[in-house]
């Protein structure tokens, strides 16, 4: 059959107009499975990261990131940002917004994007900056095209591969390629690939992993950390730069040697003067712990923390003398100052690198990486270690709070690293016990003598309103303590913070209008003045994650009754004893003569991971609580 050029010309304008629809159709939110939108707010089409490894210490990362928004709440996965500094150069940025269509509708090279300092106002002085898209929709969805490259001549942090980001968030494709040509020695770790499509393409030194079509997860309430749930994986090459400094490290004391060596080793000098007044503030004094705690008290007093993300990737500390002659530092710093005085008055310490947070995190104990984003000091005693954080003006010694406490730490000593574990906050040692004196008035008022002590993460929680203003204070108990008590109001306020003791006390004088109702000859009023849980777990027709109570704690309250004049006690509430797995609840009451009766509460959580299907009992427990802390009693006009 003959085929004119006509013809020829038409085919081919054909082929190049389907490739192109194609491309386009690729980019629209139309074609994307129906299944992958729901409970999504956002949807990573492409995820592509490349890592060539050309050197130790050279290294070139390439991203290209494809994700369609859905809503509004879907702005903030966009991921369109980067950041550099000395050590890292970026050679390409730019990002391409198409409508739900895909119809191209913004183009963004390097210049357009915003340029800043990612620093907070803690910092003095950091040479790390961001670049980032700002980008305002007009209509929802719109899908962005982000493309980035940089190099780095540090090799200590190679990206890792987490390609399920967060909560609401599908995937479509995620893509992980590190290329190794020159065979550098390096280990990897692999996190919850289990129950994921995760395809594993690599070849000798060269990785090659791919996740596809992954549903959007719902966040849950009281469940493990999202590292823990999704799978993510670490590299660390044996053989790395850091700001120039090659380090070797297979293992946690290889690692812990090179960062002694060359990180803090010759940090630590002090001049003669300082040494001398350290000497003179340990004089007469033998015991070791007790030279810490005259020694912590002095950083305290002449210190303040303030971050300073310069040197060796903020990973070097500032000398000890130079903070003791400015008298501020960040946590490397103040650390390593502490560590110096010590040294000063014989007393063994050591560096120590965590992961700090609320959420708790550990440091591997089995993969020995760039981890961690703080520090604090660690005193050896006999198996029952101190951990001093020196970065407070406030906290007392030896106490950590939920910051860096029941977390694995990496010990910096001469000989090597160590991982330990610091001291864990659970249960009992959260302690809250609480006193009250309350008189009901006739009127229905109440005034009430209140008295809280406060320990562990308790004391951590409360312990800093202490330099509050007047203000500050009323605002906190009025609409954070005890905002379910209408027309409240305080009129004295004592705090004692006992350091020694850990032990932080309220002592407060509250009066509280129309307290009671007031019908008839009857006097109805609720017993759980203040400590009411009002709030109750939120429930889940199909739970899909561990229960976890991260920590746990116990609430004691006793609260003495005086009846207005005129009323009587007739009718006391059964007592209430709740065990189970999960804490304990108990209420009881004791009638102390016929116008004064006790109100006793005690309410504990246990730590503890519980498979999913314990939510639904969990969620019944705490709605027992919400309703017997509501409980009312009456009584009667004489």
């Amino acid at each position: 059959m003959k085929i004119n050029t006509l013809t020829i010309f038409s085919i081919v304008f054909m082929l190049c107009s389907n490739i192109f629809s194609q491309k386009k159709q690729n980019l629209s939110s139309i074609s994307i499975p129906k299944e992958l939108k729901e409970s999504a707010n956002a949807i990573i089409r492409l995820s592509k990261t490349i890592i060539d490894v050309e050197s130790i210490d050279h290294l070139v990362v390439k991203q290209q990131r494809t994700i369609t928004i859905l809503n509004k709440l879907g702005k903030k996965h966009i991921g369109a940002y980067k950041h550099y500094n000395n050590d890292t150069k970026i050679t390409k940025l730019s990002a391409i917004i198409y409508d739900a269509l895909g119809n191209k509708i913004k183009k963004y090279s390097k210049n357009d994007f915003q340029d800043v300092s990612a620093i907070d106002g803690g910092t003095l002085y950091s040479d790390s900056r961001v670049k980032f898209l700002e980008h305002t929709p007009t209509s929802y969805p719109y899908t962005v095209v982000f493309e980035s490259e940089y190099k780095n001549s540090s090799t200590g942090f190679i990206p890792k591969w987490f390609p399920v980001e967060n909560y609401n968030l599908a995937i479509e494709k995620s893509i992980y390629i590190l290329n190794n040509p020159q065979n550098i020695p390096f280990r990897k770790r692999e996190k919850n690939f289990d129950g994921f499509s995760i395809k594993n393409s690599s070849t000798g030194n060269n990785l090659n992993y791919s996740l596809t079509n992954r549903l959007a997860i719902r966040p849950e309430y009281y469940t493990l950390n999202f590292e823990e749930l999704v799978p993510n994986m670490s590299i660390s090459l044996d053989l790395f730069s850091l700001k120039g400094i090659k380090g070797n490290a297979k293992n946690w004391k290889e690692f812990g040697k090179w960062v002694y060596n060359e990180l803090i080793k010759d940090k630590n000098e002090l001049s003669p003067t300082t040494i001398a007044k350290v000497k003179d503030l340990v004089k007469n004094v033998n015991d070791p712990i007790e030279k810490a705690k005259i020694i912590y008290n002095y950083v305290q007093n002449k210190t303040r923390y303030i971050s300073v993300q310069v040197d060796i990737g903020g990973w070097e500390p500032i000398a000890a003398n130079k903070v003791d002659e400015v008298g501020y530092g960040d946590c490397k710093g103040l650390t390593n100052y502490t560590k110096a005085l010590l040294d000063a008055a014989d007393v063994k310490s050591h560096y120590s690198i965590v992961w700090a947070g609320n959420a708790k995190k550990n440091v591997s104990k089995d993969f020995s990486s760039m981890q961690g984003n703080h520090v604090i000091l660690n005193i050896p005693n006999n198996g029952n270690d101190i951990w001093l954080e020196c970065t407070s003006q406030t906290i007392p010694f030896g106490f950590l709070g939920d910051f860096t406490d029941d977390r694995n730490v990496l010990v910096i000593t001469p000989e090597g690293g160590i991982i330990k574990r610091t001291p864990a906050y659970i249960n009992k040692d959260n302690l809250q016990l609480t006193k009250a004196d309350v008189k009901l008035l006739s009127d229905g008022n109440i005034s009430a003598h209140f008295e809280r002590k406060s320990y562990g993460t308790q004391y951590n929680d409360k312990y800093h309103i202490e330099n509050y203003t007047q203000k500050e204070l009323n605002k906190y108990y009025k609409s954070n303590v005890w905002d379910y008590n209408n027309n409240l109001e305080i009129e004295n306020i004592q705090h004692i913070n006992n350091k020694k003791k850990v032990e932080f006390t309220e002592n407060i004088d509250i009066k509280i209008e129309k307290f009671a109702t007031l019908r008839d000859s009857s006097y109805l009023f609720k017993l759980n003045i203040f400590n009411r849980i009002t709030g109750i777990p939120k429930r889940y027709r199909n739970r899909q994650r561990p229960l976890e109570i991260e920590r746990g704690f116990t609430d004691k309250d006793e609260f003495i009754f005086t009846t207005p004049k005129g009323y009587v006690i007739t009718y006391l509430p059964k007592e209430i004893n709740i065990d189970n797995k999960f804490g304990t609840y108990k209420v009881s009451f004791e009638k102390i003569d016929d116008t004064t009766f006790k109100y006793n509460r005690e309410f504990s959580l246990k730590k503890g991971i519980h498979p999913k299907e314990d939510y639904k009992a969990y969620r019944k427990f705490r709605k027992i609580v919400v309703k017997y802390d509501n409980l009312r009693t009456e009584l009667i006009k004489q």
